[in-house]
Parts: C-alpha cells; structure tokens; sequence
C-alpha cells in the first residue's frame, strides 16, 4: 500500500509539471520498451536452442546415442517447469529491473561454461542449471507487460515481444552455424553466453518502471491506467506475507485456467521440438548436410515469426472492434493449434522443399497460438501475477521434459514418423481444451 501511494506521488509531480492549458499528448515510452522486451526473449531462446545447432557434434564428440540426447535436451526444462512457481513468487516480491539483471547475467554465465563441458553428466547438469536460472524470466516479463500496456494494446505487445524466440532463432541460427563451424561447438556457447552478459549490464542501466521511467508524461500513464494497465504496481513488492489457501486454490481450482494450462503444453510443445530435435531431424533423417540444415532450418522460425505477429495484430484488432475479449482471444490460439498439426504432413513427402514446407505450415500454427500470455494477464487475480504466471509456465513448459524424451524413445533406426504423429496428436488436445474447458475470458474475482 505504502508504496503504491509512492508510485501515486511521484506520478503526481509529474503531472503536476506537465500542466499545461492544452490536452496533453501521451508520450509512447511503452512502445520503446518492446525493443528492451523483445531483445530479452531473443537472448533467452539462444541460450535455449543453441544445444540443437550443437547437438550432432556434441553426441560425436561424447559418443552420445538419441536416448541420451533425449535427456540432455529435456534437462533445461526438468528445473525450467519445476521452478516456475517459486520463480512466479519471486516475482510477486521483487523489482523487475533487478531481478532480470541478476537471472539474465547468471544464465548467461552457466551458458558460457557450457563450451567447456567434456562429459555427459557435467552438460546435463550445466541445463539443468540454465533452467533454474531462467524460470522467473516470463513471469517476469508478463508483470512488465501488464503494468506498462493497457489491455488494448497488450496481446500486441506480448506478440511482440514474444516474436524474439521465433525471429531471432531465424535470422541467427544461420549465424550460429557458422559461428560453430569456424569455431566448434564449445566456441558458439561461449560467444552466446557473452552476450547475455552484456545485456544484463544494459538492461539495468536502461530499465525502470511505469512511474520511475524518465520522458514518460502523466498523460501516457492514464492512457495505460484507464485501459486496465496496472500501473499501481510499478516498482512495487507485494506486502503479502504469505500465500492464503484462497490464492492457491485461485490457480489450481479454476476449471479455465486449466483449460489455459492444458493448451499450453500443446502450445509450447511444438516449439520445444524445434528447439531441440529438428536440426537433428533435418541432418540424421533427411540427410541434409550440416550448413544446408541449418539455413533450412529458419525457415520454420520465420513462418512462426509471422504467425504471432499476425496473431496478435488479429486479436487486439478484434477487441477494438467490439469483438468479445472471449472470441478475439481464443480464435487465433484454436486456429494455430489446430494448424500445427501440419508437421505430421512431412511422414508422407521425400523433398526436402516439401518437408520444410509441412514443418513452416507447423510453426506458422504454434506462433499463431502463442498469444497466451495474454490470457494470464486478463484472468489472473491482479495480486496474483506472478504465482499465476508461474504455474501458466510450469505447465506449458512440461512439454520442455516430455517432448525431447518421448521422441528419443519413439524414434526407432531411421524412422521419426511416430515422433510427428505424437506431435500433430499434442497439436489436437490443446484445440479441445480451448474449446470445452476454457469459457469466457474475464479477471478471476
């Protein structure tokens, strides 16, 4: 309380040397955060998917068969998902210029030791390590998104900033093959994780909240206050000092937000095998050579890049219509999903053309159903942010554990056509979710 008035205050003096006798314009400091945000989810999914570039190396050089690079890939997301509620509480208590500071500098350090790695258990637990660091990252920046965007503009936004895991993959997976060509695997993790250093020295020197953040005018902060941005929490701690059995039962009793949660493992489970087994894919069992993989393989990534953008241009285009938030929200995620069922579409093709065709068709879909952070920021109890983000997280991000694992086990000699039948099957299950479990889309009370 006593720092939401601080936040009241100091918005108050901004107002107060603002005053002028005509309408004031608002500024769109908000706008040039994206780029902080979008930069951020790049250097995220580096660190996450640079293991697939450098996954038919490293099982070479350390004689490691599909069973155990099953685990290796699977080993980000064992501590990513288990942590995400404690990192989801985390958030509620903390201030996010400091808390991303302090995760992207020491992920961005355990990546960089991964270039030293030399032996199975020490790169498995290097992962897992990088997991750890980076759970409170997305609840970090749904927080950031919901108290600097109002709920007009915030499905663009997520989308937005969302699009770094897709495009950035895109453009700089050719660059990390190259990268990895000139100077090996252990070269190409070291470089990645240099450069999570040097941002998180800039992203606290450049960060600050909704009331604190200089060149923002009053009339920019009521521009996201009275479109449902929750700009009261700017720079603030929860006082709680504890979670109620009320809170607990806010994320784990409500029938839609299971609903959310049971879409987004499907969501999020084609974009983890493209994070992890599809440059394999590509290379083993199409017989792409290595460089020729690794430019075919953005193709996908920009597919996908279009996807969300298009999605949530879509959604929030929809809700300025006069569209029900319920419609504008579920349209484009049921339509992605059922889109990404595509990928088993390459069982029954031999071109490579054709094979990435089937796989950009795929991606295009889970980019297109990638808005639903949004659906965090519109149900959650606004108290509950980060708790509900977290369990959001943990449960999409099961598919980082499950996915990598089963489709170890379910490729058998040359044949991965079960592994795509079992993706286009998730694509399925989160479609149904969508429809029978989650009903109309509003704050939980």
């Amino acid at each position: 309380m006593g720092t939401s008035v601080k936040a009241d205050t100091r918005a108050g003096a901004k107002a107060e040397a603002q005053t002028d006798a005509t309408p004031m314009q608002a500024t769109g400091k908000r706008h040039r955060l994206l780029v902080m945000l979008f930069i951020t989810v790049v250097i995220t999914y580096l660190d996450r998917s640079n293991l697939s570039i450098a996954a038919t190396a490293i099982a070479q050089d350390l004689q490691l068969d599909p069973a155990h690079m099953g685990l290796i890939f699977s080993a980000f997301g064992w501590s990513y998902a288990l942590l995400q509620i404690p990192g989801g509480m985390l958030v509620d208590r903390s201030r996010p210029r400091l808390m991303m500071a302090l995760i992207v500098g020491l992920w961005s350090l355990a990546t960089l030791v991964q270039g030293f790695a030399s032996a199975f258990a020490v790169l498995l637990s290097l992962r897992v390590l990088l997991g750890l660091l980076e759970a409170p990252c997305y609840p970090t920046l749904n927080r950031i998104v919901t108290t600097w965007f109002p709920d007009s503009e915030r499905a663009r936004a997520i989308a937005l900033y969302t699009s770094g895991q897709y495009v950035g993959l895109a453009f700089l997976t050719p660059a990390l093959v190259l990268t990895q060509a000139r100077f090996g695997w252990q070269g190409m993790f070291i470089l990645t994780g240099l450069i999570g250093l040097v941002w998180a020295l800039i992203w606290y020197a450049l960060y600050r909240e909704p009331a604190d953040a200089p060149g923002i005018n009053q009339a920019e902060l009521e521009t996201i206050r009275s479109g449902g941005g929750l700009v009261e929490l700017s720079g603030a701690r929860t006082q709680r000092a504890r979670y109620t059995a009320a809170d607990w039962r806010a994320v784990l009793g409500n029938r839609k937000l299971w609903g959310v949660y049971i879409g987004q493992i499907a969501v999020t489970s084609t974009l983890w095998f493209f994070l992890t087994w599809f440059p394999t894919y590509l290379v083993k069992y199409r017989h792409m050579d290595f460089l020729k993989a690794g430019f075919m393989a953005a193709v996908p990534f920009l597919a996908a890049f279009v996807g969300i953008l298009a999605s949530g241009l879509l959604s929030d285009a929809m809700v300025r219509r006069g569209v029900s938030p319920t419609l504008a929200r579920k349209v484009p995620i049921v339509t992605g999903l059922l889109l990404s069922t595509a990928i088993v579409g390459a069982n029954f093709v031999d071109s490579p053309a054709m094979v990435i065709l089937f796989m950009a068709i795929a991606f295009f879909g889970s980019g297109f159903s990638s808005i639903t952070w949004v659906l965090v920021s519109s149900m959650a109890k606004k108290e509950l942010l980060g708790l509900t983000g977290g369990m959001f997280n943990l449960m999409g991000n099961l598919s980082s554990i499950c996915v990598p694992i089963v489709i170890g086990l379910l490729v058998k000699g040359n044949d991965f056509g079960p592994a795509l039948v079992f993706m286009s099957a998730v694509g399925v299950v989160g479609a149904l979710s969508y429809l029978f479990l989650v009903g109309k889309i509003e704050r939980i009370r």
